[in-house]
């Protein structure tokens, strides 16, 4: 039990706990103890000023008989122990216990030390120096007593039954003793109740701590703990409920990013081994296909010329001997990607590509009664592009917008168009280096799609890295470190430590620290280290002011694609078709339309179709 977290916060809790009210509870007892003596004290002190008033009178006319009997009197009080009167020889000449009438007390023992210290009667003593607290028997109750001395006054010297000498100061003193019993009862049932008031305070404390550590310390250690046993059994997809908002939640929130992180970097290998196994696939295969390809191709040439004399059937003969060719560039075309290689691009109508794109499917649309609607702009200015590559993109994305019509005639509107766009929000950082020249793109980390700018962060001791939006403009920046950063935070390359802090620049918007990428052959990226800014300037893209496109939009009636799978469409090997997919089609789209310098996105909604929207530049450069 010792070994837990939270049983040893609530043992030095309750210790911490005991030790401050037995603290407490002790000098609370002295106090009120101190307390009671005092005001018992007090109280025989005002009985002493009592007696010698009461008794001054009968003094005078030295009436013993009446002096004995208030004496008397008072001593059958509750409580009262003695009362007596020693004159200044120690001579005890009155008392409630007759006994002691006459005995001579040791002046050096009981109250007489204090006075009779330097061998003299003291004139004025303070009421601490006059009260003593014994036991007559070691067994026996405590007893306060206090004397009260007597003071020759004018009247006693002058008296002519005195014979007092008028340079005595004190004719003797009284001598009361009170019983401290009811007092020790009451100090007794004092400790009982501080010490029942402690053991109940520790419990609740212990109850109350355990209760508070239990919700906030052990259950949250103990879903941690449990967590990290199921990542390390493999389960990289467990995920830790809310923690709340304190340290331990952050620990929570961060350990969900680490193995999200983790579970992702899984599947990119297992991706890149699969992309791998495609390329090596590609390679081997493409030897094998181009073989009957060529055999189709050589004899559907010849019966080309064949038939020279029959029209319809020579159409039949081109589209078989086009798409032959078509077909061959294809299993290129996969091999390009596996390798990225890059597109052979030439001077070509757009327009023109997409009729031919058309063309090829015409007769699978129309069986499924599926409609073709183009709103193509004439004139177009022609683009440098790969045809054959783009091409194939609007064939893929024709059939993908095919499959996604369940139901027959559906829809499918094409639009061209060309357009004017800022830079601010469409260009694309690909290329971002520290000063060292050190690569800042992280190929694992991707937001929507795009790999991510990584950066890290130091600060009093703490490590992490973010990851900023390589779309500039868009500003969908990632800031989970799990802790705050400071006026001294660092901004460093990953690999190096160099700083990619800009000096003697701050934020305009903000005032923080402005990060400074280099981007090859296109400037210096700009952006403000503060996730709550979104400032940002790239001079190079900014200085070429708005840039023309193309811009097709291919719309579908189909089925839609759901919010969850809209992130995850142009992911090599994901396919919402089930078995039916490859999961190769539109990752194939996103490196043709990526090497060609364009952007393709999608708008979809599900029940009401899809719209893809490919925008390529008009300049490649």
């Amino acid at each position: 039990m010792f070994k837990k977290i939270g049983f040893r916060l609530i043992f030095v809790v309750a210790l911490t706990s005991l030790v401050i009210i037995g603290v407490y509870a002790y000098f609370n007892v002295k106090s009120q103890s101190a307390g009671l003596i005092s005001e018992v004290e007090r109280h025989a002190n005002q009985l002493g000023e009592t007696v010698i008033s009461s008794t001054r009178f009968d003094m005078m006319l030295n009436q013993r008989d009446r002096i004995q009997q208030t004496i008397n009197s008072i001593g059958t009080q509750p409580q009262i122990r003695d009362v007596r009167i020693i004159n200044k020889d120690g001579e005890i000449i009155y008392s409630s216990d007759s006994i002691n009438i006459n005995k001579m007390v040791d002046k050096r023992a009981e109250s007489c030390y204090a006075c009779h210290a330097e061998d003299k009667p003291l004139e004025q003593i303070s009421i601490t120096e006059r009260t003593r607290i014994f036991r007559v028997h070691p067994d026996s109750n405590r007893v306060i007593g206090i004397i009260t001395p007597i003071y020759n006054e004018t009247s006693c010297w002058k008296s002519d039954c005195h014979a007092h000498p008028k340079n005595q100061k004190v004719l003797g003193v009284l001598d009361v003793s009170i019983s401290l019993a009811e007092v020790d009862k009451a100090i007794v049932v004092r400790e009982w109740e501080i010490v029942i008031f402690a053991i109940v305070a520790v419990i609740a404390v212990g109850l109350l701590i355990a209760f508070f550590v239990r919700r906030w310390v052990s259950n949250p250690v103990h879903d941690l703990l449990n967590a990290t046993k199921q990542v390390s059994q493999g389960n990289l997809n467990y995920a830790i409920k809310d923690l709340g908002d304190n340290e331990i939640g952050k620990l929570g929130e961060s350990f969900n990013n680490m193995t999200k992180k983790l579970s992702e970097a899984r599947l990119q290998l297992f991706q890149s081994d699969k992309m791998a196994s495609l390329g090596r696939l590609a390679a081997g295969v493409a030897h094998e296909i181009n073989n009957p390809l060529t055999g189709v191709l050589t004899y559907s040439s010849f019966l080309l010329k064949r038939t020279k004399d029959n029209p319809e059937l020579q159409e039949d003969l081109k589209v078989i001997v086009r798409e032959t060719l078509r077909s061959r560039e294809i299993v290129k075309s996969l091999l390009d990607f596996a390798r990225q290689s890059v597109p052979k691009k030439s001077s070509a109508d757009l327009n023109e590509i997409i009729d031919k794109s058309i063309s090829v499917i015409e007769k699978q649309l129309s069986i499924k009664k599926i409609k073709i609607i183009k709103k193509t702009e004439i004139n177009l200015p022609k683009i440098t592009v790969d045809a054959n590559q783009m091409q194939q993109v609007f064939i893929n994305l024709f059939v993908n917008a095919s499959d996604a019509i369940n139901n027959e005639s559906g829809t499918i509107l094409i639009i061209t168009k060309q357009i004017s766009l800022s830079p601010f929000g469409v260009a694309q950082i690909k290329k971002a280096a520290c000063p060292k020249r050190h690569s800042l793109i992280d190929n694992e980390f991707k937001i929507d799609g795009l790999p991510a700018l990584r950066v890290k962060v130091v600060t009093n001791g703490n490590e992490g890295i973010v990851h900023l939006d390589p779309v500039y403009g868009k500003h969908r920046n990632y800031f989970e470190l799990g802790f705050k950063t400071s006026k001294d935070t660092k901004f460093v390359c990953p690999d190096c430590n160099t700083s990619i802090v800009q000096q003697d620049k701050l934020c305009p918007k903000c005032g923080a620290p402005v990060l400074s990428f280099e981007i090859s052959g296109q400037g210096v990226y700009e952006v403000c280290s503060s996730e709550n800014s979104d400032w940002e300037k790239w001079d190079f893209v900014d200085s070429a002011g708005l840039k023309e496109f193309l811009e097709v939009r291919i719309n579908d009636t189909g089925s839609g694609i759901s919010k969850d799978d809209l992130p995850k469409i142009f992911e090599p090997f994901f396919s919402t078709k089930g078995q039916k997919g490859t999961g190769l089609g539109l990752a194939v789209i996103w490196g043709i339309i990526d090497n060609h310098n364009g952007t393709i996105t999608v708008e979809s909604e599900e029940g009401k179709g899809t719209t893809f929207i490919i925008r390529l530049p008009l300049s490649q450069k």
